[in-house]
């Protein structure tokens, strides 16, 4: 049997919320939480696993509004590279 873990489970909680809002490394965080980085990422992944719904559940009604507002902004994107690259090529031709 494992021993009880040193860590209250508020600390746990605290320190994947700081390492999910930084910018820096897992590593980097453990280091200024002065802990082992294998011990962040194996909370980092429990709480990944918690609060992920499964990938094969179907989709809310916010996120399918999401998804396709997000599909149509992808293709205004793809037309207006498109037509950034016709002009970029129009203007890039030498006049002479």
């Amino acid at each position: 049997m494992a021993p009880p873990s040193k860590y209250s489970p508020e600390f746990k909680e605290e320190a994947v919320q700081i390492a999910l809002r930084s910018s820096k490394t897992i590593s980097e965080t453990a280091r200024e939480l002065e802990l082992n980085p294998e011990t962040l990422r194996g909370w980092m992944k429990k709480h990944q696993q918690r609060n992920e719904p499964a990938a094969d559940a179907p989709l809310s009604l916010d996120e399918r509004a999401r998804l396709k507002e997000l599909e149509r902004r992808n293709r205004e994107l793809e037309m207006e590279v498109s037509f950034l690259k016709k002009a970029a090529a129009y203007f890039a031709k030498d006049p002479r």
